[in-house]
């Protein structure tokens, strides 16, 4: 089910006000129901997928609190090679394929392995990495193992982040799903106005740049280079303002019936360095990678080269996290080299260039320069295909490919408007604004205003979420 939808919508009032009229058990119930219905909506038959992933973990967490030695790493191991293996089936397994065959066929042979006729089920790679993370954290000793079936199948299928997370850990929300919240008009009205600011951003903002987005990158060879510029800028506030909406309604669903849920982005373009991108950018999978993969393969303590190897590493598996192409290992390989290439000068630069510059403008610098790395790299994150990513920085990076107009599907007066949207967005980020909802006559206010907005300008054609298809 989609979030811009009015059957969310529907969805959304009939299970809140469902949910406040029932004692702690039914809600539990309610919820578990409710996400499996909403889940299913989009692919009914993988509702199974979620439904044997959940047993097996929830027995692997006992079996792991209550096992010795070397029988519980054993028993940790077998629960993540169940995880990864369904993930690996579904998204990874025609992609492995897929490469060996091309080898195959430069070697001239005619052997052509046959790829499967399978969908790859929605937020697979949420919920499994979300799974994954309750296992180890039972393991490490950071969680006792819950024993209350439904409410560990909740934790897993929790509507809200069910499809494109935040990807919660278990110390942060199974405790919440023990609780019963009484109802909050203070968690009503700021759940609310973050469902709309998060509407906001995804069918005001994001779809509409997505048309020009879209029109741009699909065609590449018939656009020059300063129309597939903008469109790269539009890309760049297109997939923060889809993502960040589809976070922000999640956590605005789960505050109005009292639960908090991670926040997941940090106005990640205003950041000075890629380091701190990746702390402001998907936080939640940012850490996820730091605290199961980074650091256990030694993190910060070991060698340089090590160290350097590990951050490129840990980024190369984030690429692959996003989609089996070889455009997204490229896009995550790119922000592990930024990452190592700062590392290095770091430790090895001895001009110090805040002798010649005042704080201001190394800022400004920093910020740009950053903005612009990014940048590059959603090239290959959007592009179909790696040919297509290189005419397009070819376009972009040659001075001639910039005569004639902007070619976009849009008039002058759209492409303005496109303009103003992300300049709101970005002074509201610039400035941290929380949208205060204390007030009850200004959050009326301020909440029919978003609504307005979203009514009469927002793009309202079904457009899926871009991370449903991780």
């Amino acid at each position: 089910m989609l979030f811009n939808s009015l059957q969310f919508i529907f969805f959304f009032i009939v299970v809140t006000l469902t949910y406040y009229s029932l004692p702690h058990r039914g809600r539990i119930w309610l919820l578990l129901l409710a996400s499996c219905y909403f889940y299913a909506v989009f692919q009914p038959i993988y509702i199974l997928i979620l439904f044997v992933t959940i047993v097996v973990d929830y027995f692997a967490g006992i079996w792991i609190e209550n096992a010795q030695g070397k029988k519980r790493t054993w028993l940790l191991v077998l629960s993540l090679i169940s995880n990864i293996g369904f993930l690996a089936y579904f998204k990874y397994f025609n992609f492995f394929v897929e490469n060996i065959n091309d080898i195959f066929f430069n070697l001239g042979s005619t052997t052509q392995l046959e790829l499967l006729k399978i969908l790859l089920p929605i937020g697979l790679s949420f919920h499994t990495f979300q799974a994954m993370s309750y296992t180890i954290e039972v393991y490490r000793g950071n969680e006792k193992a819950e024993k209350d079936f439904a409410i560990y199948a909740l934790y897993v299928m929790f509507y809200p982040q069910l499809v494109a997370g935040p990807i919660e850990r278990p110390q942060n929300v199974l405790w919440q799903f023990h609780k019963y919240f009484e109802f909050d008009f203070e968690n009503l009205k700021a759940g609310l106005m973050r469902i709309a600011w998060g509407m906001f951003k995804k069918v005001v903002i994001a779809d509409r740049l997505a048309m020009v987005v879209d029109y741009s990158f699909d065609n590449p060879y018939e656009h020059n280079g300063f129309t597939l510029l903008v469109a790269t800028v539009f890309f760049t506030f297109q997939i923060y303002c889809d993502f960040s909406g589809y976070s922000d309604i999640a956590i605005g669903a789960a505050r109005v019936m009292g639960f908090k849920l991670m926040e997941n982005f940090e106005a990640p373009y205003f950041s000075k360095s890629i380091n701190e991108f990746w702390r402001r950018w998907h936080i939640s999978l940012s850490g996820w990678f730091r605290d199961y993969l980074y650091i256990p393969l030694g993190g910060n303590r070991v060698g340089d080269y090590r160290k350097y190897f590990n951050l490129f590493f840990v980024f190369m598996m984030s690429g692959l996290w996003h989609g089996a192409a070889w455009t997204y290992i490229i896009w995550g390989a790119l922000h592990g080299i930024y990452l190592v290439l700062a590392q290095i000068r770091k430790k090895y630069n001895p001009f110090d260039v805040k002798k010649y510059f005042s704080n201001n403008i190394l800022n400004i610098f920093n910020l740009a320069f950053t903005f612009m790395l990014v940048m590059l790299t959603w090239v290959f994150f959007r592009a179909k295909g790696l040919s297509n990513a290189k005419l397009i920085i070819s376009k972009i990076l040659h001075i001639e490919n910039y005569g004639g107009i902007v070619a976009t599907p849009f008039s002058i007066n759209e492409m303005i408007f496109c303009w103003f949207l992300i300049a709101i967005l970005l002074i509201k980020d610039k400035f941290m604004m929380h949208i205060n909802t204390q007030n009850t006559t200004w959050f009326y206010l301020k909440f029919t205003v978003l609504l307005v907005f979203c009514y009469f300008f927002g793009i309202f054609t079904s457009n899926q979420f871009i991370y449903f298809q991780f």
